[in-house]
């Protein structure tokens, strides 16, 4: 028996299992990776490919991809491997988990029983793993576990309360639950890859391979795209009506004779047309599965959280995904719905109690095991949501190791603790803003000045888009705002009619409460045009939507380039139904665009000031909380400090444009995100003298932390030299530390 003595123990290598032990490792912990297969990932491993998804994927969600450590990783792939190639972002994560040299990666490894510690509480003493090549037995002794393996056997081996099934309606109140509580579950997907292969291929199915040709299938005939090479075989489903569990192998022989039988029915049926070329490429022999137990916290995440977007206090990580229910039966279901769908007016919080066990007191979970009703499981299960929980609970379970506490004694006694460390590690925390006493910026900064601070206007038209349906003008606004001139061209003569919205929180960008109308006088031709806005101020969210009513004579004049905070967007599908409530279907669906049309605000709107690196909020929420700089780089930010200071550490924050959906498997095109500065000095001043302590080269990430010799200075500078092509510099926050 091979002895490991850790820190914590995370159990699974999935993201969440991956950000929970990256997260612990990188707070100074010894750390064992524990996972039953050759590589990590997961469902979004080489071995099942399903992409990594996460808020952004929900139809309302601005600003809200997740940041922290699934962000570095999905940046770290976009930069090694821009053909999205199921196997370099195998490596991707591979390389960033062993680079840590406190964090011990045990692939191949089964953990198959548990040691509970000897004590009145019930706490777990070690786990025992098996890796089957080796033939070796390790047993993990840790402070802390995390079971992050999606099932949770561990979890379950060790006494931890779980529930498995469906609740009814009488349980939480949920208008999703089934009336009657069951076992039913979502199923599991077999994925496959198709391409051309340039001549005609032939395809004999196999023997055991599912016979659809007899019979007009429905789900194939509408859902089959034979040239698509993503993930659109997901509607491939089985499972939901068993034991995903117990029943995993039956399971998986059922999905691949369902997967040989619907690719015999398109390449044989002759109901689909150019598919003589195509052929298989590859064939997952592990399934994804998306449901099985649900373990129980101090608190239950239900519909009425997610839908009413509660910011919990103890909120530590966020979603945005729709509530997304399979029927259990999958494919076979008579009804022919692949997936239902809730779409949530913005992002929801997770609390912290809901990542850790009620009656297990040294065990967090991260993934889809976490303490969720079966409705609010349908849209916490997205990978990148599971990676924020793993971020959440590796740098909680650091913290009960620094403290020699209990995960509950972290929520107990060192919850803004818990808040602070991921707002500085790059995760989004909904509503708390950054308030490390320690940065000196925050602490001790006098003023802030930049080389150039971008006005919020538009003014160079390169485009245009026509008032073909509804549109709306999100625009962030810092005092009162009396007028929007527009640029527009008339086909004739004619009126724009304008409605004036407010929002209803910073996290959300939707326009909510109708304020007023007016209409507009437009001549034939190209002119501006003045929008009175009667002197409005800043609402809740800190914004004001101009609800551009649909109108083909007219075209909007687009500018050049984006401004953060800025949205445009052509509305889909009907008002009324999207502001009852956010039900898929035709219900409002706002499509951003990427130009802005040209507009002038009266008065002038300070919203991208270089103060705004140190309000503790860096993202957009509500405002823009950026610096950003006039076109034109080199550009320069300054902080003064009040007095001088020792300083040896500045930690940056650039823009990775939060409000685009990267895709770990498709390929991009690009290796690093436009909007990041590449290039940059930091320079501090020292008895009056500017003198340069750290450069940054080569830069793709959002973060970028820069230690040097400590010096006593009374202000900081940094100098961006260089973006991956934008035209401008962003700056979120500039931290300082001693050291």
């Amino acid at each position: 028996m091979n002895a490991v003595k850790v820190d914590v123990a995370v159990i699974g290598g999935g993201m969440a299992g991956i950000c929970a032990a990256l997260a612990a490792a990188r707070q100074g912990c010894q750390v064992a990776l524990i996972t039953d297969r050759p590589v990590l990932g997961g469902n979004a491993s080489s071995e099942v490919r399903v992409w990594v998804m996460g808020a952004m994927g929900g139809r309302n969600i601005r600003y809200g991809r997740e940041g922290g450590i699934i962000e570095e990783l999905l940046l770290e792939n976009r930069w090694y491997n821009q053909d999205g190639n199921a196997h370099v972002w195998d490596t991707v994560m591979l390389d960033v988990v062993r680079k840590e040299s406190t964090l011990q990666l045990f692939l191949n490894t089964l953990v198959y029983d548990v040691e509970m510690a000897p004590g009145p509480d019930r706490r777990i003493g070690a786990v025992f793993g098996r890796q089957n090549a080796t033939e070796k037995l390790f047993r993990f002794e840790a402070s802390q576990f995390i079971d992050a393996s999606g099932d949770g056997a561990a979890a379950a081996a060790a006494g931890a309360d779980w529930v498995m099934g469906r609740e009814g309606r009488d349980v939480y109140g949920e208008s999703w639950a089934p009336e009657q509580g069951d076992a039913l579950t979502l199923g599991s997907s077999l994925m496959f890859n198709t391409r051309d292969a340039g001549y005609p291929v032939t395809f004999r199915p196999p023997s055991f391979a599912k016979d659809f040709r007899g019979e007009h299938c429905p789900p194939i005939v509408k859902r089959a795209d034979p040239k698509d090479t993503r993930c659109c075989w997901w509607w491939i489903e089985y499972g939901g009506v068993l034991d995903t569990i117990k029943d995993t192998e039956v399971i998986r022989d059922e999905l691949m004779a369902m997967v040989y039988g619907v690719w015999d029915y398109i390449k044989n049926s002759g109901r689909f047309e150019g598919v003589e070329n195509l052929q298989l490429e590859w064939v997952a022999s592990v399934p994804g599965k998306r449901e099985s137990r649900r373990f129980l916290g101090d608190y239950v995440l239900t519909e009425h959280d997610v839908v009413g977007q509660r910011q919990h206090p103890d909120r530590v990580a966020h979603g945005g995904w729709s509530i997304d229910l399979h029927p259990p039966k999958g494919f076979y279901d008579e009804r022919g719905a692949g997936s239902h769908h809730w779409h949530t007016d913005g992002p929801y919080t997770i609390p912290y109690r809901c990542l850790y066990s009620r009656n297990v007191g040294n065990l967090l979970f991260a993934g889809r095991n976490i303490s969720a009703s079966h409705v609010a499981f349908g849209t916490t299960r997205v990978m990148a949501t599971c990676a924020t929980a793993g971020q959440a609970v590796g740098t909680a379970a650091a913290l009960a190791v620094a403290h020699g506490t209990t995960p509950r004694g972290v929520y107990e006694q060192y919850l803004s603790d818990l808040q602070q460390q991921l707002l500085r590690d790059g995760q989004w925390v909904i509503g708390v803003a950054g308030q490390d006493p320690a940065d000196l910026v925050r602490s001790r900064a006098l003023r802030f000045s930049a080389s150039s601070t971008r006005r919020l206007t538009m003014t160079t038209a390169r485009g245009e888009a026509r008032l073909s349906v509804d549109h709306y003008l999100r625009l962030p606004l810092s005092q009162r705002l009396d007028e929007v001139k527009l640029l527009v061209r008339a086909e004739r003569d004619t009126v724009l009619q304008v409605e004036l919205w407010r929002g209803e929180r910073p996290e959300n960008y939707l326009p909510k409460h109708f304020e007023a109308a007016t209409e507009v006088t437009v001549p034939a031709g190209e002119h501006w045009v003045s929008v009175p806005c009667g002197g409005r101020e800043p609402g809740a969210d800190g914004g004001l939507y101009l609800w551009l009513k649909a109108n083909p004579n007219l075209v909007l004049r687009t500018g050049d380039t984006k401004l953060t905070g800025v949205l445009f967007a052509r509305l889909a599908g009907n008002r009324e139904s999207g502001h009852e409530g956010s039900w898929s279907g035709d219900a409002f669906w706002p499509w951003v665009r990427d130009g802005l049309p040209c507009f002038v605000v009266s008065p002038e709107q300070a919203i991208h000031e270089p103060e705004n690196v140190a309000n503790g909020y860096a993202r957009p929420y509500g405002g823009a909380n950026c610096w950003l700089s006039e076109p034109g780089v080199p550009q320069w930010l300054q902080v003064d400090l009040a007095e001088p200071a020792t300083v040896g550490r500045v930690e940056l924050a650039f823009n990775s444009d939060p409000n685009r959906q990267y895709n770990n498997l498709v390929p991009t095109g690009h290796d690093a995100i436009p909007e990041i500065v590449k290039d940059c000095r930091v320079l501090a001043r020292v008895d009056g003298q500017w003198v340069q302590v750290a450069e940054v080269s080569g830069n793709y990430q959002r973060l970028s932390r820069v230690t040097f010799a400590p010096v006593l200075a009374d202000a900081l500078r940094v100098e961006a030299q260089a973006t991956w092509g934008w035209p401008a510099v962003e700056i979120y926050e500039v931290r300082a530390y001693a050291r």
